[in-house]
């Protein structure tokens, strides 16, 4: 089987985890945490990063951080894992989804604005699959309208908007190191910011609102959450971040090829990157459209029977039984993508003959 996306091990991961295992710091204190926010802060060139166990809860994280809460309104796309709209409903606020464009699969901007209420609070542009969404745009509506911008990034690390690091334009960025991303730390996130005060309050939070006393008890001043990672994730997180610019480099190379085999295929739209973005393509996703000779669902059981795993674009999440009554805007373009998106094999480790070989199973 050609696997969707797994990660790629093969720097100094076993070292640095070793290296925790003999000085017994495998808990959420340890030098690698601290260097790997110091490390990520540096590559993403922001100010301030705070590491977490997951992406979702580097989401949840910057949602409390600015406050947002009990009956506030967050206005975010339906069509996305499902991590970011969860997180929303975790702090008590109220998603509003908002339609994405048909060629770069991310929030429609154009269609922000009319969604706008007096319960807004924040907008939560999602980097689906790693092309940017137009954030230039985007922040002047923010702004218009005194909203907070929570970039969801964890599909996108190493993607660029005109030249800036995706989850560094808003006003809290968050990632996610799951064992299919980019780099991985097995389960893992970081939240990032330029407002050195919101990183401070985010790491306070994050920690148990832990304050050690002179006598060494613990003191906490308020309600706090247990979002830390162990040394043991950080050490892991430190060697793959050591990699990043070269798998950067792999995915786009294989993005490369596959846009090469199969833009001349009938029926068959390969992604598109805008003139200010450069993708990281985390997942290499294409469109099945009316005239190609098999359905998107018909094509991906043609895969699997051919030893190629796929999959479907994320089903929009105002289908779900937990967030049928959300408010919305048209989605129309939402739900036509779902029905027409595919995921392709998309590994570090993928060969041009394994690309190759799936590009000739849709051909044929």
């Amino acid at each position: 089987m050609i696997p969707l996306c797994i990660p790629e091990i093969r720097g100094n991961e076993w070292n640095y985890v070793k290296e925790c295992i003999d000085t017994s710091w495998v808990s959420s204190v340890g030098s690698y945490v601290d260097l790997f926010e110091k490390k990520f802060n540096e590559y993403v060139d922001s100010k301030r990063a705070v590491v977490t166990m997951n992406g979702t809860a580097a989401i949840q994280l910057a949602l409390i951080a600015l406050g947002i809460g009990e009956g506030d309104e967050v206005i975010v796309p339906s069509m996305t894992f499902i991590s970011p709209v969860n997180a929303i409903k975790y702090v008590g606020a109220n998603p509003v989804f908002v339609d994405v464009n048909r060629d770069t699969y991310v929030l429609d901007v154009e269609k922000v604005e009319e969604l706008i209420t007096d319960k807004t609070k924040a907008i939560l542009p999602v980097h689906i699959y790693g092309h940017p969404v137009d954030m230039d745009s985007l922040m002047k509506i923010a702004e218009k309208h005194n909203l907070y911008v929570i970039e969801d990034a964890t599909e996108a690390l190493g993607s660029k908007y005109k030249d800036k690091m995706v989850g560094t334009l808003g006003h809290v960025g968050c990632f996610s190191f799951n064992g299919n991303k980019l780099i991985t730390t097995g389960a893992g996130g970081m939240l990032v910011t330029n407002d050195e005060a919101l990183g401070e309050r985010a790491k306070f939070l994050s920690n148990q609102t832990k304050v050690t006393l002179e006598n060494k008890a613990f003191y906490h001043p308020e309600v706090g959450y247990n979002f830390r990672m162990p040394n043991l994730l950080a050490a892991f997180g430190v060697a793959q971040l050591e990699q990043i610019d070269e798998y950067i480099k792999v995915k786009r190379d294989n993005a490369s090829y596959y846009n090469e085999l199969l833009t001349a295929v009938k029926g068959i739209t390969v992604p598109v990157e805008k003139e200010w973005a450069e993708n990281c393509f985390w997942l290499y996703s294409a469109l099945i459209e009316d005239d190609y000779k098999l359905t998107r669902d018909e094509l991906i059981k043609v895969l699997s029977e051919n030893g190629i795993e796929s999959r479907p674009f994320f089903m929009p999440i105002h289908d779900m039984p937990p967030y049928k009554e959300c408010k919305h805007g048209d989605l129309t373009v939402t739900n036509e993508l779902y029905a027409r998106g595919i995921n392709l094999p998309s590994s570090v480790g993928l060969t041009k003959e394994q690309i190759e070989m799936v590009c000739s199973v849709i051909k044929k």
